[in-house]
C-alpha cells in the first residue's frame, strides 16, 4: 500500500532566542514537536503550556504535544486550553488512559498514547482501538541528540501486528536518533511519522534537511 510520510521537527533541537525563525524554516514540514519534560517522569525540564500559546501563534502547523511527565491526568487539559492539534501522553504514567483519549477526541484534537523502549507492546491492547496516533521512543526520553535504540524495530513489528490483529490505522510515531541515515528503515518497519531534532536544527538548511528525512515522501511500506 501507499503511505504518506509525515515529518515533525522537534523544536527541543531549535534555537530557543529565534524561536518564530525557527518554525518559519520548517514550514515545509507537516508537524511541530512540542516535548514537554517535568524533571520526574524524565530528568530534563522542557516547555510548559505558555510557550506552546507562542508557537501556536508562530506557526500555521498543527503542533504535536508529547508530554513525558509523570501525572498526565491533572496536566493534560492545560495543554489543550493552550492549542495542542495532537496531545500524546505516556502509557506508562497515565492513571485514565480511555478517560483522557475521550476528552482530547471531544475536544476535536487528536489522541496519542507514546511508549519507552523498554515497555512492552502488548500494553497499549486495551486502548489501541481509540487512539490516532501511536508514539514509539526510539530512546530513553528526556534529551535531544540520543543515538536509536535497534530494539525498536521490533517494536514497530510488534506494534503493526497489534493494530493488524485490532483492524486499526493509527499514525505510528518515531522519536529519538531519525535522521537520514535510518529514516528509510523505520518506514520500511512500520513508522509514518518521523520526528526529527538535531538532524533538522543542527542542519545548516533546516527546510532541505526535513526534504532529506525521507525522500521520496510517499513510499511503498508494508
Amino acid at each position: 500500500m501507499r503511505e504518506q510520510i509525515r515529518i515533525s521537527p522537534s523544536i527541543l533541537a531549535a534555537d530557543f532566542l529565534n524561536l518564530g525563525a525557527e518554525l518559519a524554516s520548517v514550514s515545509n514540514a507537516d508537524f511541530i514537536h512540542y516535548d514537554v519534560m517535568d524533571g520526574d517522569f524524565v530528568p530534563n525540564i522542557s516547555f510548559g503550556p505558555g510557550l506552546l500559546r507562542a508557537v501556536k501563534r508562530g506557526t500555521d502547523l498543527p503542533v504535536d504535544v508529547h508530554m513525558m511527565v509523570s501525572n498526565p491526568d491533572e496536566v493534560f487539559r492545560d495543554y489543550l486550553d493552550a492549542g495542542a492539534d495532537i496531545l500524546t501522553f505516556h502509557m506508562e504514567t497515565a492513571k485514565h488512559a480511555h478517560r483522557i483519549v475521550d476528552e482530547i477526541h471531544k475536544r476535536g484534537r487528536r489522541a496519542a498514547v507514546a511508549i519507552n523502549p523498554g515497555t512492552a507492546v502488548s500494553s497499549l491492547d486495551a486502548i489501541i482501538d481509540y487512539l490516532d496516533m501511536v508514539l514509539v521512543m526510539s530512546v530513553n526520553p528526556g534529551f535531544s541528540g540520543q543515538q536509536f535504540i535497534e530494539h525498536t524495530y521490533t517494536q514497530l513489528n510488534k506494534l503493526k501486528a497489534l493494530c493488524s490483529s485490532h483492524v486499526v490505522r493509527p499514525l505510528i510515531e518515531i522519536d529519538g536518533g531519525i535522521s537520514p541515515k535510518n529514516a528509510a528503515q523505520v518506514v520500511a518497519a512500520g513508522a509514518n511519522v518521523l520526528v526529527g531534532g538535531s538532524a533538522v536544527f543542527d542542519a545548516p538548511d533546516h527546510a532541505r534537511a526535513v526534504e532529506e528525512m525521507i525522500l521520496p515522501r510517499d513510499l511503498s511500506v508494508s
